[in-house]
């Protein structure tokens, strides 16, 4: 695919979703089928409005069926299912058409995701564009039964979300747009959003939020329950938003002071590139608790929260109760930002220090 986008100073390529080659492996065993005639390429359109024609990587023809295959091409975007085929078979049918799923394609197991327990792991929107090209193709009066599967679907699936999200046996045929934009901002929010809907419909009310990896571990050190832990990554807000509108009444959010310190300050994109103020924030809350401007200026060229607390402390500040600040503060805007409709509980801890502090608040619908 030949369309690019620039992020970081970086010139990245565009791919195009499982969805997008499913629907054009589908158009064009349709048309193999009906008209005997076999493509070399395939155009089809897409929810994001640029059209793609995409060339055929496999072809065969039975009797009554076409299966047709189409490389997926995620672009410059690190995607598991880059240089996979994905085949659709066609077979004729009274009227209709009809989609079932093959081998490497998951099955859901778990409520709380856009396709039901039971059913095949192909989302709604390709789904629709599927049927929506193949019916371009599709004679009048005519019916089609359609197979989509994916190849050693099954063990790549194993370096995805997909166990996490309950998705058993394989992929999902994704895609809300058909192209997939590298680093996409987007698709990490789509599986935090996922992650919370599943929690939601198994009908749990208290969710653990994590940065990542360290507040993960911490949380499991401390003996939470890790099928309540989800991570956000830099994203705090955006899951804040998810947690209020899937109902849930219970926070928990745990993580390393290095980046929580951000949200003490109201940042709720914690992207260091978006907003990296941590030696500003613990220098305002420092002065807060009367440090010289000796060391205000040391910590305004700290490199490391680490390297700031070590400050901190030989300036004379009571950590407990300087961390207990920090915890109250992180509480207080998490508690504005959701409109006080969650109870939110804080533990900050530090790599070197372990444990620093801990707050409270509730939220005013609680009980």
């Amino acid at each position: 695919m030949d369309k690019y986008i620039v992020k970081n100073g970086k010139k990245l390529r565009y791919g195009y979703t499982t969805g997008s080659c499913a629907a054009a492996a589908a158009k064009a065993a349709t048309f193999a089928l009906f008209y005997e005639n076999i493509p070399r390429e395939i155009e089809i359109d897409t929810p994001k409005g640029w059209p793609l024609k995409l060339p055929i990587a496999a072809f065969e023809k039975g009797e009554d069926w076409v299966s047709c295959g189409i490389k997926k091409d995620g672009g410059d975007d690190p995607d598991v299912t880059d240089g996979l085929i994905i085949y659709c078979k066609a077979e004729r049918v009274s009227e209709g058409v009809t989609i079932t799923a093959g081998a490497g394609i998951g099955i859901v197991t778990k409520p709380g995701l856009q396709v039901k327990p039971g059913e095949p792991a192909i989302n709604p929107v390709p789904q629709a564009m599927i049927k929506n090209e193949v019916c371009k193709v599709l004679p009048k009066g005519c019916g089609v039964r359609l197979t989509i599967s994916i190849p050693g679907g099954e063990e790549v699936a194993e370096r995805t979300f997909n166990p996490m999200l309950g998705i058993k046996g394989g992929l999902s045929v994704i895609g809300t747009t058909g192209i997939v934009e590298p680093m996409s901002t987007a698709a990490l929010k789509d599986t935090l959003a996922v992650q919370l809907s599943i929690l939601a419909a198994q009908g749990h009310k208290k969710v653990i939020l994590v940065p990542g990896n360290y507040g993960k571990n911490y949380a499991l050190k401390s003996g939470e329950n890790p099928e309540l832990i989800v991570s956000y990554g830099n994203y705090l807000g955006f899951a804040l938003e998810k947690v209020v509108e899937y109902g849930f009444k219970d926070v928990l959010l745990i993580g390393d002071i290095g980046k929580l310190i951000k949200v003490a300050a109201g940042i709720f994109d914690t992207t260091g590139k978006v907003a990296d103020a941590r030696s500003e924030i613990m220098t305002a809350y420092a002065a807060y608790f009367g440090v010289t401007k000796d060391v205000a200026v040391n910590l305004l060229n700290s490199v490391t929260t680490r390297e700031a607390l070590s400050i901190i402390e030989e300036a004379g500040i009571d950590m407990e109760s300087f961390s207990k600040f920090i915890a109250e503060r992180i509480v207080a805007r998490c508690m504005w930002y959701t409109g006080k409709s969650l109870n939110i509980e804080v533990k900050i801890f530090s790599l070197n220090r372990g444990f620093l502090a801990k707050a409270y608040g509730k939220g005013e619908n609680s009980n």
